[in-house]
């Protein structure tokens, strides 16, 4: 795992514990060549941040700020140790995802806003994805002309909510699924 490009670019990045799924080095890099222009001075958000690379890779390409939001404590101190290792600063919340976008997301806040939340692996588990798109919380954080970049599960229903669905693509068993907000 490393940063692919920007002013951090090859530097690695240190994998999140066992159990959580990091985006695909192969996967960011598609991410972050379809968003062209839209990065450099973005204000982004990094939801289920993890390790932190889609917010680490955002901040070397030149986006203004980032927040990470994660509730596991060893995630925490993951992104803490990539924000280090990276040499770019962030804002990291330990908390839960939707409380931070209750509590702490403005209106408009955000102009790009990542989640790859966990995927459901059993009948009857959160479907994060699923929540997250509906969300008119999210909808409301992300400022006008931003993007929603959702990872989940590939093969999954269609999503619905406030924000305009765009493309999706998968690469393997994941899927990353981009919202407009007009």
């Amino acid at each position: 795992m490393r940063v692919i490009a920007g002013e951090a670019g090859g530097r690695p990045l240190k994998a999140p514990p066992e159990g959580v799924r990091p985006t695909m080095d192969r996967v960011k890099g598609a991410v972050f060549s379809s968003m062209g222009d839209r990065v450099p001075g973005a204000r982004v958000l990094d939801l289920f941040a993890g390790s932190g690379g889609m917010g680490i890779e955002a901040l070397s390409r030149g986006a203004a700020s980032a927040t990470f939001v994660e509730s596991d404590a060893r995630c925490v101190r993951c992104v803490k140790e990539n924000l280090r290792r990276a040499k770019v600063d962030g804002s990291v919340q330990m908390m839960d995802v939707f409380r931070f976008l209750d509590l702490y997301a403005g209106e408009e806040s955000f102009d790009i806003i990542f989640a790859d939340p966990p995927y459901a692996k059993r009948p009857g588990d959160p479907d994060h994805a699923a929540t997250l798109a509906a969300s008119e919380k999210l909808a409301a954080a992300l400022s006008p002309g931003g993007v929603f970049v959702l990872e989940r599960q590939a093969g999954g229903k269609p999503l619905a909510g406030p924000l305009a669905a765009g493309r999706a693509k998968s690469y393997g068993g994941s899927e990353i699924l981009y919202f407009f907000k007009e």
